[in-house]
């Protein structure tokens, strides 16, 4: 299939003049992919369309937060009404108590909530209220999983097992990355080991309970349980971030899944319906530390913007239907067996790791299990894959450590689309 994309080119070079690297977020400028990015103009379901009137089967959402796909007609339709009655107040609104005790209803562990306005937000601000409210300093996280551009969190691990943590971009004091400890994913032994020498100077554990950041990669048997008892037995908080899983592998997210409550809980992209929102809450003696109740300050001018709030709401009360997450589980099983079985038919032993709604292919000969081994992944035959599926009309996340996600607006004509033009990479 030949393409054109003469008005993407033009566009990102004159991009590139004005705005750093020609985007607004690094992913977006193919970096490790080579090529020139699609300039979206529109969308529609889970059809994307380029300023050059090309049309892609999207498999990236928007990052996310589209689980019921692009321009949701109940959701534009929310999102125009609550802009014809003002675009922002500064002041408290009735949508945002709507929006939070329906947040509550999902989660079990969260009792109070504060809205911000992304996911980077929201995981920074639950890591200076666990470090308010334990008295503590030093934060734990797994390599691999990522949190945001915040300073404790944009760190990977040194060498050795369980090691402070390396800043993984200048501008990071060394002095404020060794308060990070940096864990392997899925490695419950290295969990028990740090608490039992330093387990009373930590203030809390930030995972992603479903890796999704490093692509999909699933937590293994009683990991997870290992976090939460090596927590409460040290008085550290555990704290989930489900800016990603959280209502998108079940409407209560991946603590739903696995029975296990958080002391803190990250939310944000499905939250917002697709406009900037985050969110992060717990237990009320925790959230109570939060100014004006208490003395962990944390403010944001736009923090429950009334149009994020009207599109958060509407998805919610959408996606909240019985049969919503059976449905989203069949579509992405439907399509991962199939592509396992095209995989299988072609010779290639790729792992493909999927849950509710998302997935990943590796490119790799091992079983994938944390970074380490997810980088082991061949990078160069993930680009070959990614460009051809693009020139086939098929949108894929230009990165080999990202999640696919499949929405509630992909059809069996959608992702059989998909399938043939894998099935037929594959055989070449």
């Amino acid at each position: 299939m030949d393409i054109r994309i003469t008005k993407s080119q033009e566009l990102f070079k004159k991009s590139q003049q004005v705005l750093v690297g020609g985007v607004n977020s690094p992913v977006r400028a193919f970096g490790s992919v080579g090529g020139t990015p699609r300039f979206v103009r529109s969308g529609k379901g889970a059809t994307l369309y380029d300023e050059d009137g090309n049309a892609y089967l999207d498999f990236v959402g928007s990052w996310g937060p589209l689980i019921l796909g692009h321009a949701h007609p109940k959701v534009t339709e929310a999102i125009s009404k609550a802009a014809q009655a003002g675009s922002s107040f500064g002041a408290p609104t009735q949508k945002e108590l709507s929006l939070a005790n329906r947040v509550i209803d999902a989660f079990p562990s969260i009792e109070k909530i504060r809205f911000v306005n992304s996911g980077t937000e929201a995981a920074q601000s639950s890591i200076r209220l666990a470090r308010g409210y334990t008295g503590r300093d030093r934060i734990v996280k797994f390599e691999g999983c990522y949190h945001g551009h915040s300073d404790s969190l944009l760190v990977k691990a040194g060498s050795g097992g369980a090691t402070f943590g390396v800043p993984t971009s200048l501008g990071i004091p060394k002095a404020l990355a060794k308060q990070t400890t940096v864990l392997p994913f899925n490695d419950a032994i290295a969990v028990k080991n740090l608490f039992r020498g330093s387990g009373k100077k930590i203030a809390a554990v930030i995972i992603e309970p479903i890796a999704a950041n490093m692509g999909v990669i699933l937590p293994e048997k009683a990991f997870l349980r290992m976090i939460k008892q090596c927590c409460n037995d040290n008085g550290a908080l555990l704290i989930f971030d489900e800016i990603i899983t959280g209502f998108r592998v079940a409407f209560g997210g991946a603590q739903e899944l696995y029975q296990i409550k958080p002391d803190l809980t990250c939310l944000g992209k499905i939250v917002g319906g697709g406009l900037p929102m985050g969110a992060y809450g717990g237990a009320a003696e925790i959230m109570d530390k939060v100014s004006p109740l208490g003395g962990v300050y944390q403010a944001g001018t736009l923090s429950g913007n009334p149009l994020a709030v009207a599109a958060g709401l509407e998805t919610l009360t959408i996606i909240s239907q019985k049969q919503t997450y059976p449905k989203l589980y069949a579509k992405t099983k439907y399509f991962c067996d199939a592509l396992q079985n095209i995989l299988r038919k072609a010779g290639k032993k790729y792992p493909l790791h999927w849950t509710t709604g998302m997935f990943t292919l590796f490119f790799n000969h091992e079983k994938v299990t944390d970074f380490k081994s997810a980088r082991r992944s061949d990078t160069k035959a993930f680009s070959d894959y990614f460009h051809a599926m693009l020139n086939e009309g098929v949108y894929l996340p230009p990165s080999q450590f990202e999640a696919n996600f499949i929405s509630l607006s992909h059809t069996k004509k959608n992702l059989d689309f998909a399938l043939n033009k894998m099935e037929g990479y594959f055989k070449r």
